[in-house]
């Protein structure tokens, strides 16, 4: 199994409930759920990066 970074992570009270009631009505840690966000967050990255990439490869060619 490939190693895991552990890194501290400070957040308010209020986000760690929020986050907690909503991995648990996705059957996830609440470890798991900012892991899912956080890979989400960066696929819509990568998707917005490559598509304005597109968009500029395309720019001027009729």
């Amino acid at each position: 199994m490939a190693s895991r970074k552990t890194f501290l992570l400070r957040i308010s009270p209020e986000l760690w409930d929020e986050l907690n009631r909503w991995a648990a009505e996705e059957l996830r840690s609440v470890n798991g759920q900012i892991e899912y966000l956080l890979r989400e967050a960066v696929k819509a990255r990568r998707g917005k990066d490559e598509l304005g990439e597109q968009a500029k490869d395309g720019e001027g060619q009729s």
